[in-house]
């Protein structure tokens, strides 16, 4: 998190944000999955014990660093410090080996004069600054672990760690997407009988057709096409709007769905089927989302454009309408001032959202408030956890994107 925080554009952050209450927000997550009775496991704990108790994992991590560490610089020092690296690998411990993983850092070395005097540089080379979104490596489908391929290569890196990590587990692995096709978890919500499948900026077509070509336990896949926003000119989605499926539609229990109104209504939805056991095949006529999940009888609670750019859609369901939700009214002040930003640098393209969702803000603090503490919840029977994580969300992301499922049920 440290090193995406000097550059948050280049490392897909939305803004900068501070680290140290991020950090202390992410332990107050963890507290609250355990009291409400799911077991959360971190990846560089779960990192250490695959390595004691399977020590040919270490001998691969091992073997990879020696290829991600690399040493520049007069050659004869270059050869005594390669030597020293594989020397010393078997007394790293676990959380170093994972730590390297995590950094792939490289040294150049330069010679001055004197006894010892070396200027050691540590190059880091795109250090996984966003393995705390741990979404959108992979999905759980009904029959095991879709590992992805991340569409920005900052993030290239993350599949292969947890990838390797969730197989070592004895977690099931049904498929892997391979280039050029690329796969975010993000974009998979898993429906029961069915998969809504999303694609755009971060899964791609040739994702798509990987996973539909997958044994992921269901015959009906919808693929959910990236909406623009209606108060965007041009039709062109904007990603950070929208940039996972998950940023804008989630389900709280049996038969109910939340999303963003505007976006369901704009969000082209083709649904393919299995034909007699084989291919999926594609029906001729497409729908919008909100028409395809009123067919399959859920009932949409809407949310407004302002709650859905402050995360409300990503909650996450601890079980049948229980969910643990972000504190909305915690995030809006953000929200609005990135916006606000925005709308100064590209008036044409963002002027219109800006006064949009302040408009939007000034009658949700009038009326029914904001999400997740509204009469529409309630009167639904679902119960809401709140969690204020203001902070954190700066890399662009809520609660269910900063968790990976390991075993879900249904009721």
């Amino acid at each position: 998190m440290f090193f995406g925080l000097l550059e948050p554009y280049s490392f897909l952050y939305e803004r900068a944000f501070r680290a140290d209450e991020a950090t202390f927000e992410h332990a107050e997550l963890e507290h609250v999955l355990d009291e409400n009775g799911v077991r959360v496991r971190r990846l560089i704990h779960l990192a250490i014990e695959l390595g004691e108790r399977r020590p040919e994992l270490v001998e691969q991590v091992r073997h990879r660093i020696l290829r991600i560490v690399r040493y520049t610089g007069p050659r004869v020092m270059v050869e005594a410090s390669r030597r020293a690296l594989r020397r010393n690998l078997d007394r790293f411990d676990g959380e170093t080996l994972f730590n390297i993983l995590l950094l792939r850092p490289s040294v150049h070395l330069e010679r001055h004069a004197g006894a010892r005097v070396i200027l050691p540089t540590v190059e880091l080379h795109t250090p996984l600054a966003n393995l705390y979104f741990m979404r959108d490596q992979q999905a759980l489908s009904a029959t095991g672990y879709l590992i992805g391929r991340m569409s920005k290569p900052q993030r290239r890196e993350e599949p292969v760690l947890t990838g390797a990590l969730l197989r070592a587990w004895g977690a099931p692995i049904v498929a892997r997407v391979r280039a050029p096709g690329t796969f975010e978890g993000g974009d998979f919500i898993p429906m029961g009988d069915f998969v809504l499948l999303g694609t755009g900026d971060r899964t791609n077509a040739g994702g798509v057709r990987q996973v539909l070509a997958s044994p992921i336990g269901v015959d009906e896949v919808a693929v959910v096409h990236q909406p623009s926003h209606p108060a965007l000119p041009g039709g062109r989605p904007d990603p950070m709007i929208d940039m996972h499926l998950d940023t804008y539609l989630n389900i709280p229990g049996e038969g109910l769905a939340v999303g963003c109104a505007p976006l369901l209504d704009r969000a082209r939805t083709e649904v393919y089927r299995r034909r007699g056991g084989g291919a999926m095949v594609r029906d001729a006529k497409s729908v919008t989302l909100r028409e395809f999940l009123t067919s399959k009888g859920f009932e949409v609670i809407p949310i407004s454009t302002i709650e859905q750019l402050s995360y409300a859609a990503n909650f996450l369901c601890l079980r049948d309408r229980r969910i643990l939700a972000i504190d909305v009214e915690e995030e809006l002040d953000r929200v609005l001032e990135g916006l606000a930003v925005a709308a100064r640098r590209n008036p044409r393209r963002y002027g219109a959202l800006f006064a949009m969702v302040r408009k939007e803000r000034a009658t949700l603090r009038e009326g029914a408030g904001y999400f997740p503490r509204t009469a529409a919840i309630r009167d639904h029977g679902i119960e809401a956890v709140p969690i204020a994580l203001p902070e954190i969300t700066g890399g662009y992301g809520g609660a269910h994107c900063m968790t990976c499922a390991v075993r879900r049920s249904r009721p």
